[in-house]
């Protein structure tokens, strides 16, 4: 470092008194150096415009990712003011998002209808989270499983909810749906639901499970016995598992212990696990996993909305998960992340996700 200074003063003090030589002699460039470097400048301008596209790409999570790079846009918007042109070539260069629509009046780059959503969608994922965030945990519940039973959307929220929750925050969530809807979450799952999954919802919204630690082998060792011999008469006779009543009785009342205890012997007896044998029955796996390792159930959940074609209710779940976790069992959801796809869940996110609802979701699941 010294020896580099020491050499920028001499540079210094050389400049500041020149020897008195004849100027140098000045070399005429090339004709091929001066086509080079013409070449260069005409080259720089369009470069500067794909990386500027290429950026404002990458804002937009439509075109991969979760929520939108606020910054990013904002900086466009300020380089490209007064520059229509520019916002035309960036819509001529995706023809997937924009088609050239003609009038009498000339063409022009009209956005799609489906980008136009989806777009909307991306840029209230942020305002979403901070809402869903600042709710009290009930009401969130609550308003999630109404929206499931009233929007039409399949069951798995509303197992989720039942199946994952503290004995008291299901209870609170019943009464906040109450307060909310001026009927019972119980009575609106009965009536909703038209299928032959309604009697196994409604044990399962109705539970107040014991969360004790006690559990009887010789109890579990029973029911383990009685779910395989349903399975197996199911099996012969094509009926629903999820219409048993001994299913359904096993899995809406017992403790989670409990049932943990029963599905370790069920896998010790018949060599395959009870998710495993419920196969063809949605409800039934999603509520065995829930009970058995929601930690393992929220990871692929969040896996889920990282994948390439994943819809709008598997991107919606990244939000809910890490909301309705961040201070319950987000540290277990972390590590089983990380066991399921060997990487850490905070990379994950950093890597999927955009500007603000990135940072609040990483905010959200800790360091």
């Amino acid at each position: 470092m010294q020896h580099l200074l020491a050499q920028a003063s001499s540079n210094s003090s050389s400049a500041a008194s020149p020897p008195a030589s004849a100027s140098p002699v000045r070399l005429r460039p090339s004709p091929s150096s001066r086509r080079d470097q013409q070449h260069r400048e005409r080259e720089a301008p369009a470069a500067a415009m794909a990386d500027e596209h290429q950026e404002l790409a990458r804002a937009f999570s439509g075109l991969g990712g979760l929520g939108v790079d606020e910054a990013a846009v904002v900086s466009a918007v300020g380089r490209w003011r007064r520059q229509p042109e520019k916002r035309a070539q960036f819509r001529r260069s995706f023809p997937g998002f924009f088609t050239a629509s003609g009038g009498g009046g000339g063409v022009m780059e009209r956005c799609e209808d489906e980008y136009v959503r989806q777009l909307e969608a991306e840029f209230a994922r942020f305002k979403d989270a901070a809402v869903l965030w600042a709710m009290h945990p009930w009401e969130r519940d609550a308003r999630w499983a109404h929206h499931v039973l009233h929007k039409a959307h399949p069951p798995a929220v509303l197992v989720e909810v039942a199946c994952t929750r503290a004995a008291d925050d299901l209870l609170g969530a019943r009464r906040a749906y109450h307060a909310l809807y001026h009927r019972s979450l119980e009575e609106d799952v009965a009536y909703c639901v038209r299928d032959a999954n309604a009697a196994l919802l409604v044990g399962l919204v109705s539970a107040y499970r014991y969360e004790g630690t006690r559990v009887s082998e010789e109890l579990a060792k029973e029911e383990a016995k009685a779910l395989a011999a349903a399975v197996k008469s199911a099996s012969a006779s094509g009926a629903k598992l999820v219409q048993n009543d001994l299913v359904v009785r096993v899995l809406a009342t017992r403790s989670k212990p409990q049932l943990r205890a029963t599905f370790r012997i069920y896998k010790e007896l018949n060599g395959k696990t009870l998710e495993e044998d419920f196969a063809g029955e949605p409800c039934l796996q999603e509520a065995v996993k829930c009970l058995d390792s929601p930690a393992r159930y929220f990871g692929e959940l969040i896996n889920g909305a990282f994948k390439d074609g994943a819809d709008k209710q598997a991107k919606a779940a990244l939000t809910r998960v890490v909301v309705s976790r961040s201070e319950a069992d987000m540290e277990e959801i972390k590590d089983a992340y990380a066991k399921q796809f060997g990487a850490k869940l905070t990379d994950a996110v950093a890597k999927n996700a955009h500007g603000h609802y990135k940072d609040a979701l990483l905010a959200m699941i800790g360091k």
